[in-house]
């Protein structure tokens, strides 16, 4: 375990007074054929920036006090080491994923729920001050708020969360009918994490009475999630989530499967790391019948149209086809393979967060009603460019940004 009492800077770190947040921590130590196409972003210059007109978001889920430590290597059982750096920030799925999408000008609002300590204190602060609505947090009366230690390997780009719960948990009752009705007044789209899963059942059975529709962060398993699935439009994943969830022989095959399990998902995408990420989009076809094609076949085509010499993010498509995955089944629709960053060594610091950037990067372009593929090359350059900053927030990009240029005109 790494020690951070020598690490605290004096003054504010991120919003954060940093000794205050230690002492009050420290008691309680977490290519083109018939069957498919090459589609790419192409970098211009016009200069105008695409805004959606109707911005406001809703999200529901984890928010923490995240406390990174970047060390030169992760430590041996009994080290004693010293961090190269440190940061104190605002952290937590939901929270990391609304900061990234207000930057980039969105109007979210966010329900969690924090204690009445200097660390929730700062969270609400740091939520505001980046644009999030904090209005319709819970603060409760003693206990704790949530707060994790991430420790940052330098040499293996790698991090180690460990996690401490806030107390006490959040409840349905906390949130009052007048304020989940207020919270979803003129929302546009809906953002679970898959925590808090009582309240967030209640705020999803009431969106989605509402038609509003309801993007869900399956990062993996977690009680009641599969219960928000089912009224989930759009489903972001981590790597190993669609095969661990369907038991499918592999990505692309576990995409079909969630696709048919789950009706109303008008789009999942799977997120790769450095390895960019897989799109299934479902297509309804009138009068048209498209060719059938195998699933893995076609995964295996459009990576063999990766351009390995670019550097900046693109997509390749496949035309609409019936996608066929054998044992599971048949849907009609669009597979994507989309491409990361190349991020110079020298210039990646830490992943944390980056699934989180992503997802902020989704709920805007929804908002805009960018085309996926256009939205999954933007998505993952917000990503990469987190991970130039130590933590999930300080490297979000605002939409100002030049480096979004190419892919917000």
């Amino acid at each position: 375990m790494v020690s951070l009492g020598h690490m605290l800077p004096s003054g504010n770190v991120a919003g954060f007074n940093c000794r205050t947040l230690f002492q009050s921590f420290a008691p309680t130590l977490t290519t083109t054929t018939r069957n498919f196409s090459v589609k790419m972003s192409i970098p211009t210059t016009q200069s105008s920036i695409l805004l959606p007109e109707d911005r406001i978001i809703l999200g529901c889920g984890a928010v923490s006090v995240d406390f990174l430590a970047a060390v030169a290597s992760y430590p041996n059982p009994d080290d004693k080491i010293r961090s190269t750096s440190f940061e104190v920030q605002g952290g937590g799925n939901t929270g990391n994923a609304l900061t990234c999408a207000a930057r980039l000008g969105l109007t979210p609002r966010i329900i969690s729920k924090v204690a009445d300590d200097s660390q929730g204190k700062g969270l609400l602060e740091e939520l505001e001050a980046d644009g999030v609505n904090s209005s319709f947090m819970v603060v409760s009366e003693g206990g704790n708020s949530p707060f994790t230690y991430i420790i940052v390997d330098n040499q293996t780009k790698t991090r180690t969360c460990i996690h401490t719960p806030g107390y006490p948990p959040m409840i349905p009752s906390d949130l009052s009918q007048s304020n989940l009705l207020s919270a979803l007044d003129g929302a546009k789209l809906v953002h679970f994490d898959g925590r808090l899963h009582e309240t967030a059942a209640i705020v999803a059975e009431e969106a989605n009475r509402r038609g509003i529709p309801i993007l869900i962060d399956a990062e993996r398993k977690r009680e009641g999630l599969d219960y928000l699935l089912n009224f989930a439009s759009y489903v972001v994943c981590s790597t190993k989530f669609p095969q661990e969830w369907t038991e499918a022989s592999s990505i692309p095959t576990a995409l079909v499967s969630m696709l048919l399990r789950l009706p109303k998902v008008k789009f999942v995408i799977v997120t790769l790391g450095k390895d960019g990420c897989i799109m299934l989009q479902r297509t309804e076809m009138d009068n048209l019948l498209p060719e059938e094609m195998d699933v893995e076949v076609l995964f295996k085509k459009l990576n063999l149209e990766k351009d390995t010499n670019a550097t900046l993010p693109a997509c390749i498509s496949s035309n609409v086809a019936r996608l066929h995955a054998k044992g599971i089944g048949t849907i009609t629709g669009k597979l994507l393979v989309g491409t990361a960053e190349r991020i110079p060594e020298t210039e990646l610091i830490d992943t944390t967060g980056a699934g989180d950037a992503f997802i902020g990067a989704v709920l805007y372009s929804i908002c805009a009603n960018m085309p996926p593929e256009k939205m999954l090359p933007f998505a993952a350059q917000v990503a990469a460019i987190k991970c130039r900053a130590l933590g999930a927030r300080a490297g979000l990009p605002r939409s100002t940004d030049h480096r979004l240029s190419p892919f917000l005109v």
